[in-house]
């Protein structure tokens, strides 16, 4: 059982930048893809951003392409999501997640979830 713990939401104003940690308890994090998803109120929980299991590769969705950064520090067992230029339609729960499957883009692939930070972008 893989647990993980979310941390560095918060409130901030519109072109801002927050980061978002998510450490693993797994002393074999580098087996696992990791994932970001984000859940608006009233909204379906949806993609945000993937790394693989070495972080040579990343797949972000287009609504945050160019302004996230997902990266990770195997030693530490944490991932981090870098987000810049935040506007108020990202304001959402943040969710990660931990994949021992897949580098994949769909909730499904994950085996594991956080219980999420809460991100908010005032105009």
């Amino acid at each position: 059982q893989v647990q993980l713990v979310e941390s560095g939401g918060g409130l901030v104003q519109a072109g801002g930048s927050l980061r978002l940690s998510c450490a693993a308890s797994e002393r074999t994090f580098s087996n696992y893809a990791m994932g970001w998803f984000r859940q608006a109120s009233g909204n379906e929980r949806e993609f945000v951003a993937t790394i693989s299991w070495t972080g040579v590769r990343t797949d972000y969705a287009d609504t945050v392409k160019g302004r996230f950064t997902l990266s990770r520090d195997n030693a530490k067992n944490t991932v981090y999501l870098q987000m810049n230029s935040l506007k108020p339609e990202d304001t959402a729960v943040y969710y990660c997640a931990a994949s021992s499957r897949v580098f994949g883009r769909f909730k499904k692939d994950y085996d594991y979830w956080g219980q999420g930070t809460q991100v908010t972008v005032s105009s």
